[in-house]
């Protein structure tokens, strides 16, 4: 490659990595929420909390000494290397539109939000790309790339549970579409995938190990869904129906009961009464599943609610405020020389308000999310632009999923949508890239053929 053009990609890479890191930037530290304590505490708590990755947690710690800023910059630039892949895989490699596609999804989405704070949210959507390239378009990578997509793709299940569901999710999909069209995607990719899902898998029960002493997974699966079955009513219906003939601690508590599993698992002092998850976690199981059999179409409702409910839950900086105490907690009890720039930060001033942003962002969210299947429905049907439709109907499912996932499984939240709406927004660019292109070159066909 030519000096200039190296000059040039430099010039790309870093412009976007400092759009993508603007928000830390501009706040004066990383940006923090609710969660972040969590992992930031799992190298000097020796047990489990749940959905507190140790792995992510090990990173944050790792970035500790320089104040985070290695977290941000590390997850800035995997998602301007991942973006790049996809625009190459896809011909447009090129570093005006690389640059370009990046400072739209920094003013249209929640991506910087998601590279400039201390989560592990910016994994789910690197890892759902990173599947679809390994998948999909690994014979326009080099052997290297795919290693590295490797490595994301673990490292992303090893970030939380969710994500690998969702990665998991995809790669049965896969696998069937393989069995009907192996031309189109070979089984050895989706063999691919699921190694390195499953090498995620094994970094989960390893980095878990080296705090706990034992080989286990990140808890909190029933009790999650038993959050919300509590916020559905579920729970309440099932104890009045089967208490107190049912040995259940929860029988003497059942009209104390709140109904948000948000104040249930993080501001009840009756759950803290009752031994919080340590001392719940086998009973909230027992229910969730008894609660299945017993309310099986009741079950089915309140999920396909949930399920639609998160597909539009996707509003930008949810749990990004100025009280949150745990967090505070746990940096000022383990990390205390970093306190003065925690706190002199604008969001600990109450600086940040997301109310104009999202007046943005969450319209153009909606929008490119009802778009996502008529850009797959169209372009799957158009020879030259099957592979921008093979990505939008990935993405979908990966939408889908989280959805549903997220929804039923554990409860609607803006968060986890937003963490995975800007792949709709990008794909959505994309497109309109594509077909901008594939009309220039119509026009410059018709200028040369027409007579002089």
């Amino acid at each position: 490659m030519p000096m200039r053009d190296r000059a040039r990609w430099a010039f790309a890479i870093l412009l976007s990595m400092a759009l993508l890191s603007a928000p830390a930037i501009w706040n004066r530290f990383p940006l923090l929420q609710y969660d972040t304590g969590g992992y930031l505490a799992r190298w000097f708590e020796p047990y489990l909390v749940p959905s507190r990755a140790v792995a992510y947690g090990l990173m944050l710690n790792i970035g500790a000494p320089l104040s985070f800023w290695p977290v941000v910059l590390g997850q800035s630039a995997l998602a301007v290397w991942v973006i790049a892949l996809v625009l190459r895989a896809h011909g447009f490699a090129r570093p005006g539109i690389l640059a370009g596609i990046v400072a739209a999804l920094s003013v249209f989405s929640t991506l910087p939000w998601l590279t400039s704070i201390l989560l592990t949210d910016i994994f789910a959507g690197l890892g759902v790309l990173a599947l679809y390239l390994l998948l999909l378009r690994a014979d326009r990578l080099r052997r290297g790339e795919r290693i590295g997509l490797g490595i994301l793709i673990a490292v992303s299940v090893a970030t939380h549970s969710a994500t690998f569901a969702v990665l998991f999710a995809l790669l049965v999909a896969s696998g069937v579409f393989s069995l009907l069209d192996p031309h189109r995607l070979p089984l050895r990719r989706v063999g691919q995938g699921a190694l390195a899902i499953a090498f995620g898998a094994a970094l989960v029960f390893a980095t878990n190990a080296v705090i706990t002493k034992r080989l286990t997974w990140t808890p909190g699966g029933f009790a999650l869904s038993f959050g919300r079955m509590l916020q559905d009513g579920i729970v309440k219906k099932y104890l009045d129906e089967h208490c107190p003939t049912a040995t259940l601690v929860l029988c003497a508590y059942k009209d104390e009961l709140p109904r948000d599993a948000d104040e249930w698992f993080w501001g009840s002092p009756l759950f803290d009464k009752l031994g919080r998850f340590a001392g719940l976690d086998p009973e909230m199981e027992r229910i969730a599943l008894a609660s299945i059999a017993a309310y099986p179409l009741l079950q089915l409702k309140t999920a396909a609610i949930a399920t639609a409910r998160q597909l539009i839950d996707a509003r930008t900086g949810e749990g990004v405020v100025n009280s949150i105490w745990h967090t505070y907690g746990i940096i000022g009890r383990y990390m205390p020389q970093l306190v003065p720039q925690m706190r002199a930060a604008r969001q600990q001033r109450g600086e940040i308000d997301f109310t104009m942003i999202n007046r943005l962002q969450y319209p153009v969210a909606l929008a490119c999310l009802l778009l996502l299947p008529l850009i797959g429905g169209f372009m799957l049907r158009r020879k030259d632009m099957n592979d921008i439709g093979e990505l939008a109907a990935f993405c979908l499912l990966a939408l889908l999923a989280n959805a549903f996932i997220c929804g039923t499984l554990s409860n609607p939240h803006d968060r986890y949508g937003a963490r995975l709406i800007w792949l709709a927004v990008n794909v959505t660019a994309l497109a309109a890239l594509h077909l901008y292109e594939a009309r220039e070159r119509l026009r410059s066909r018709s200028i040369v053929a027409s007579p002089q």
